[in-house]
């Protein structure tokens, strides 16, 4: 009988040390991970960042320089996602290895292309040899929002196999450019 209480006990252990092991990766994988933060976020730092500096006439020079400096780049981020249609929701990185010669990172981008929605997830191995640094994409996994024609689903599955982001963005931007306006066509007709 005392036998069977010990194993209760020593497969509670070992569950409870797995459990342990596993919130301890998860936990790091948080502390690894970035995030785009919303414009909510960043509006709650920059007040608190005022209240740090209020009174202060230095701090003022340095917040107002700030804000001028983010209110340039809202405006050149606005530009770009009004040019390209391309406009990224959250990413997020994570460093698998990491050596003196190479470095593995995982990230995972979500965005919308005009109307269409994309999740890319992929990783990027960067080599550096005395002259240069050579970066590779691996892994790279498109989920698209409505993958409606079998062409693009064939477009997708070449592009993950090449792993050609450059050429995914630049044949998606004129297929999701006109996506909008192909479904109005096909809703007026039916």
């Amino acid at each position: 009988m005392d036998t069977d209480v010990f194993r209760v006990y020593e497969e509670e252990i070992q569950s409870l040390e797995e459990e342990i092991n596993l919130l301890a990766e998860q936990y790091e994988d948080s502390q690894q991970e970035s995030t785009i933060f919303s414009d909510e976020e960043i509006l709650k730092s920059i007040k608190s960042f005022q209240r740090g500096f209020q009174g202060d006439s230095i701090g003022c020079e340095s917040l107002s320089n700030l804000k001028a400096q983010l209110e340039s780049l809202e405006r050149d981020l606005s530009f770009l996602v009004k040019f390209t249609g391309v406009q990224f929701t959250s990413h997020s990185k994570k460093t698998v290895e990491k050596t003196r010669e190479r470095t593995v990172q995982k990230h995972r981008l979500t965005g919308n292309f005009h109307s269409l929605s994309f999740h890319l997830e992929f990783q990027l191995l960067e080599m550096q040899n005395k002259e240069s640094v050579s970066a590779v994409i691996t892994d790279l996994s498109i989920t698209l929002e409505s993958e409606e024609n079998s062409d693009v689903s064939k477009f997708v599955s070449s592009t993950e196999e090449r792993g050609d982001l450059l050429t995914f963005f630049r044949s998606l931007s004129s297929y999701a450019e006109w996506h909008v306006h192909r479904r109005r066509t096909f809703q007026h007709f039916k």
